[in-house]
């Protein structure tokens, strides 16, 4: 049997490879992470859903490779999740809702992402235009994903 990262590892990692980045709201960016798997726990996510909560930035934020990825003693499934969650150079909203949607357990996790992300009390200490812009994004996110609320 394989031997995979727990989940308290799987968090250690995300708080490490991110640990030099920060939020718009200049958060330190793993605020957002924990966020992002307390309410993918919260909606009743499985162990897979909440590790690649923790991880569901990390590719795209250049944090680790996909090639670690790729090696990472982690269940596939939680590879398909993050690589789900991952947006693609040139990728618009509708693809990258379309796989969302498409990769079983990826919705939870994108519904925890952009809760957190849209939380006014996040929004509010952003500039005005900025948050209009992604208030904006995320309700048309939400859309095209079939969220209620979008």
């Amino acid at each position: 049997m394989d031997s995979y990262l727990s989940l308290p590892e799987v968090e250690a990692l995300a708080r490490t490879a991110h640990a030099q980045q920060t939020d718009k709201a200049g958060e330190p960016y793993a605020v957002h992470l924990a966020a992002v798997a307390d309410g993918v726990a919260a909606r009743g996510g499985s162990q897979d859903q909440i590790a690649a909560a923790w991880l569901h930035d990390a590719v795209e934020d250049g944090a680790l490779s996909r090639e670690w990825l790729d090696r990472a003693p982690l269940p596939d499934a939680v590879k398909d999740l993050v690589l789900a969650m991952t947006k693609r150079a040139g990728e618009g909203p509708e693809a990258y809702a379309a796989r969302i949607r498409a990769v079983p357990g990826a919705l939870l996790i994108k519904e925890a992402d952009i809760a957190h992300n849209a939380d006014p009390r996040r929004l509010d200490v952003l500039d005005p235009a900025t948050r209009e812009r992604l208030t904006a994004k995320y309700a048309r996110m939400r859309l095209l994903l079939g969220l209620a609320g979008g």
